[in-house]
């Protein structure tokens, strides 16, 4: 049958991971047993979440033993079948070892069947059109409740949850604040339709620069960075704000150290509600968000965003850019 290659943890990390923190090697093909599936990887997907899974903790994923292949999403081709309802040609997103082939069951951690649409290229089922875009819409609308008129402002604007934020929020008639790290993200989420951008590097003072383009305070704050970003934030949320907490990216890289976010009154102020969310606990809704996401797609009301690599070992590459803050849009490997 061959070879598979795999991405191992070699080490665990410290702060920023590093290309020596991961190690390529080579296994034997894994075959399908009764009702599996094997499944060629065709793009990994490269997820700040993943860092989290990388410590020797808690998280919502069992941690990565050391010398056991990386967890994330990847979407996959099946290449052999003893399962019918996933006969060879299905494309599927699941959650998967970073391996150049893996097998599932239909009852695999988060799997889901793709439809390409002629004239769309693959790798944006894993990007806006995928599980970055299901977040953004969850996130968005299930956990903050985003009305037409209201002022949502978004973290991490250029990533790629927080593209995708903007822009739907701006399809559903919100008033758009995104925040980045950099003069070339606030351009590129300008670009994008944002009504205004804060490049938090250049200012010593967030909330005084957020107050000047939403004078009468924030709706809806889409978080991905946490820390001193959500304790900047917090006074400035309106009454009956809603905090969307996807992820805390701000403190992936030194998690021993959590910044103690010191406005956490203001919760009971303004009667704010701050809720963490995973995406699939939101299952029944995940059909309307697919359809509402490819009608903005043909609207050209969504541009999908990618940065993208090419080749399997340029997962960790790819990674530890994206954990470095050097990555627009969202980050994605085609095998």
């Amino acid at each position: 049958m061959g070879k598979v290659r795999q991405i191992l943890l070699a080490r665990r990390p410290e702060g920023v991971p590093k290309l020596e923190d991961f190690q390529l090697a080579e296994t034997e093909m894994p075959v399908p047993g009764e009702g599996e599936f094997l499944v060629a990887m065709r793009v990994g997907s490269v997820d700040p979440a993943i860092r989290g899974f990388l410590d020797d903790r808690p998280s919502y994923i069992e941690p990565v033993a050391l010398g056991e292949p990386i967890k994330g999403m990847s979407l996959g081709e099946v290449v052999e079948s003893n399962n019918p309802e996933y006969p060879v040609g299905t494309f599927v997103r699941a959650f998967a070892h970073w391996s150049d082939h893996y097998v599932l069951s239909g009852d695999a951690w988060g799997i889901e069947k793709v439809n390409p649409q002629p004239g769309v290229d693959l790798h944006h089922y894993m990007g806006a059109l995928g599980p970055v875009g299901l977040t953004a819409w969850v996130g968005l609308f299930a956990v903050g409740e985003a009305k037409p008129g209201e002022t949502v402002v978004v973290s991490a604007a250029a990533g790629a949850t927080g593209s995708t934020v903007g822009q739907i929020a701006k399809a559903k008639g919100c008033r758009v604040i995104g925040i980045a790290g950099s003069p070339e993200k606030i351009e590129v989420i300008r670009d994008l339709g944002f009504d205004a951008g804060i490049d938090y590097r250049a200012t010593p003072d967030i909330a005084t620069e957020i107050s000047k383009v939403a004078p009468e305070g924030v709706d809806v704050y889409f978080d991905n960075v946490g820390g001193e970003m959500l304790e900047a934030i917090l006074p400035l949320m309106r009454l009956h704000g809603r905090v969307a907490v996807c992820g805390m990216i701000g403190q992936y890289n030194d998690a021993d150290h959590p910044y103690g976010v010191k406005t956490l009154w203001q919760l009971v102020v303004n009667r704010i509600k701050m809720q963490g969310f995973i995406t699939f606990d939101y299952a029944e809704l995940l059909d309307k968000a697919q359809a509402e996401l490819d009608g903005w797609v043909a609207e050209g009301k969504l541009k999908p965003l990618a940065n993208l690599r090419d080749g399997f070992e340029k997962l960790p590459e790819a990674f530890i850019d994206l954990m470095s803050g050097r990555t627009i849009g969202k980050t994605l490997v085609r095998i």
